[in-house]
């Protein structure tokens, strides 16, 4: 009972501090919502082919509220794997509306297995492994931010 009750802490003290993220809608920001609150994330982005294929390899950590998000030229099927990447991530594939369609929790470390996003994706949201569940992220949930086209965004920014 009482390691419940320091996780549920734990998780609302994160959540706090991911808070004051959401008022700002800047490139190296990410705002997540959906019906388990919202969250914000320092973000890197990776909007070039190289940037892309690098992604988060390498990395032997990764801050807590802190991720990449992979910038697509166009709607696609998003194909992910873990080749050289050194820390579980959770990657949320999002499309042109910022909207999730898919969350795939906890990929391996070093694992070459391909992870398939589904069709139709615009953005990738990598993230550390178990944030998603942790933070009650789901299929649906809206991320905001201003690479999203505030004409089609589900959650534009202001």
């Amino acid at each position: 009972m009482r390691n419940l009750f320091v996780g549920a802490v734990l998780a609302l003290v994160s959540l706090s501090v991911a808070v004051p993220a959401l008022a700002e809608c800047r490139d190296d920001r990410v705002s997540l919502r959906g019906p388990g609150g919202q969250a914000g994330f320092t973000v890197e982005i990776a909007d070039t082919d190289a940037t892309r294929a690098l992604g988060l390899m390498h990395r032997e950590s990764m801050p807590r509220f802190s991720g990449m998000l992979f910038v697509f030229d166009r709607p696609q099927r998003a194909v992910f794997w873990m080749e050289n990447t050194l820390i579980p991530l959770d990657m949320l594939f999002i499309d042109a509306r910022g909207v999730v369609q898919r969350i795939h929790p906890m990929a391996r470390p070093l694992d070459r297995t391909p992870i398939d996003g589904g069709p139709d994706i615009l953005y990738v949201l990598e993230i550390n492994g178990g944030m998603a569940e942790m933070l009650g992220l789901e299929p649906g949930a809206e991320l905001r931010h201003p690479r999203i086209d505030p004409a089609q965004a589900a959650w534009p920014c202001e």
